[in-house]
């Protein structure tokens, strides 16, 4: 039989919200609101965590005031596990959300500690009920409280929130960083208080972060927030590409139905949205209305009242759209197959199920994108314009997290000290470009090749692309200034799981390199992490040296 406390409704009826923005690190803007309950007396968090139904009227509550607040950001609303578990997939919150015009998926249940006693059975089903309305779900307090990592990756949550104390071990937010990744949730720290803090949080590769750095709670939801200038060179976790989840900014959404006069309003009276997306009832984009297309053809003669009450849909283009484990090289090749008078179109950012999660602008992404290419820029070999190590190893950093099977390879020209001195450093700076270009016209798909100095050579491959890249370079005649070169390949294929970092792979890499120096002419070794032993593709066995 549940306990009713007297004094609460005293408490409640005195509670006042403050909202604390949710910044997005790449792009700088505001991804959504953290609605924060603050009583004027008493401790009604504390009772919260013991009454489930009170932890969900304060839930309830806390939406009708971003409601009152005519804010368009995404929600970010608190619950204990606990009240999930006893209560279920919480109805009266999605009631509430429809009741205020809001779509489910523009609030994420911030779900936090304590979970010690809470039931893992009814709390997940608790969870699945609430993805079926459409709500995102959030593990708060992770580092400060006591969730397990088993129940971490049971609730596959979309957010992960870090509690800021976990900054001073950068080693558990990267890590935890890669556990999101394999989870395909976003990482997010709050509590940053310090410009240091901040360039920790972005270096370990978290993309959102909230604190009193960026704006501290106010009744008044943040209409501008503080962030950093970004240090030059500064680190950020490994990945091929940036991913589109980096630059999502919340979507201005409207029903499918929504008149043309309801989007001008939303428009006029929100000169940041530079579009609506209009969406069926499950969240799935079906039109765009771009703003200066749409005001423009408002504002001409007879154009409000031609349109007004007319659908919107009929002033807008069909939806770009991408999905949520895009690249933002692919966002790229959506706009550029488009028509080019829409290149200024938000894209819309769609889950698996269809349903819009937000936008990219391309402006973001270009200026992202640029100062990737200046960062690769300064670390190519200037002999032969290819990345050094550190963007190899990085990327098989990010094959090793993300579970991938790989071939680690290490290419150099045999005595390449004879080939100087007898041909000329010159020639030997020739020959050193043409081994390069040659291995990097054999790459495909997803291979990449690095110059690490010297006559050395990098290639991370999949395994099944290696032996037509080996053959392609090793079977081509190669000389330098009228003499015969030969070129020693070593490789490791490393399946999941058998090498815990870019270090060990390259370790199980050195002694294949002396075998196959070892060899006469042309050569390649290869084995396996952890195996013993190696395979001699390429070379024979030099003979021994005469006695004496």
């Amino acid at each position: 039989m549940r306990r009713h406390h007297a004094p609460v409704s005293s408490w409640t009826d005195s509670l006042r919200f403050a909202f604390q923005p949710v910044v997005n690190l790449t792009t700088g803007a505001v991804a959504g609101l953290e609605i924060l309950a603050r009583p004027e007396s008493g401790d009604v968090l504390a009772e919260a965590r013991r009454d489930p139904e009170l932890d969900l009227r304060l839930a309830v509550s806390a939406v009708r005031a971003a409601v009152r607040r005519e804010t368009l950001l995404p929600l970010f609303v608190n619950v204990f596990a606990g009240t999930l578990a006893d209560l279920g997939g919480l109805a009266a919150l999605h009631d509430a959300v429809r009741e205020a015009g809001r779509l489910p998926w523009e609030v994420t249940v911030d779900i936090g500690p304590p979970y010690t006693h809470v039931p893992r059975g009814a709390l997940l089903d608790a969870v699945t009920a609430l993805r079926g309305h459409g709500f995102r779900v959030c593990a708060d307090g992770v580092g400060d409280g006591d969730i397990p990592l088993s129940r971490l990756t049971d609730l596959a949550p979309d957010l992960v929130k870090l509690d800021a104390s976990l900054l001073a071990r950068p080693a558990a937010v990267r890590a935890m960083r890669t556990l999101c990744e394999e989870l395909g949730a976003l990482l997010s720290v709050e509590g940053v208080e310090t410009e240091g803090q901040y360039a920790t949080a972005l270096a370990a590769g978290a993309q959102l972060a909230q604190g009193n750095l960026f704006a501290p709670p106010a009744r008044l939801p943040a209409a501008d927030v503080y962030v950093p200038p970004r240090a030059s060179g500064a680190v950020t976790a490994p990945r091929s590409g940036p991913s589109v989840r980096e630059f999502v900014r919340p979507a201005a959404l409207l029903p499918a139905t929504a008149s043309a006069g309801h989007v001008r309003a939303l428009l006029t009276g929100c000169p940041d949205v530079s579009g609506v997306l209009l969406v069926d009832r499950s969240g799935v984009p079906v039109r765009s209305v771009h703003r200066s297309r749409f005001l423009l053809s408002m504002s001409g003669r007879y154009g409000h009242a031609l349109y007004a009450d007319r659908p919107a849909a009929k002033l807008g283009d069909p939806p770009r759209t991408v999905g949520v484990d895009a690249t933002a090289w692919e966002v790229l090749e959506v706009v550029a197959v488009g028509d080019r008078g829409r290149t200024s179109d938000d894209v819309a950012v769609v889950d698996a199920h269809g349903r819009c999660v937000g936008v990219v602008r391309l402006a973001d992404l270009v200026r992202a994108l640029a100062e990737t290419r200046v960062e690769e820029a300064a670390g190519l070999n200037p002999l032969t314009r290819l990345p050094g190590s550190d963007a190899i190893t990085a990327e098989v950093d990010r094959r090793i997290a993300g579970g991938r099977a790989f071939a680690l390879s290490w290419l150099d020209v045999d005595h390449f000290k004879r080939v100087n001195d007898g041909a000329g450093f010159a020639a030997g700076d020739e020959l050193i470009r043409a081994v390069g270009r040659a291995v990097q016209h054999a790459a495909s798909g997803t291979t990449r090749v690095g110059h690490i100095g010297g006559d050395d050579f990098l290639v991370l491959s999949d395994p099944e692309a290696l032996d037509a890249l080996a053959c392609s370079v090793l079977d081509t005649p190669w000389a330098a200034g009228g003499h015969p070169v030969t070129l020693s390949l070593a490789t490791v294929l490393c399946p999941p799981g058998s090498v815990p970092d870019h270090r060990q792979a390259a370790a199980s890499l050195a002694p294949l390199k002396t075998a196959a120096k070892a060899l006469h002419g042309t050569s390649w070794v290869l084995a396996r992490a952890g195996a013993a032993g190696h395979e001699v593709r390429r070379g024979t066995e030099r003979a021994p040296a005469p006695a004496g």
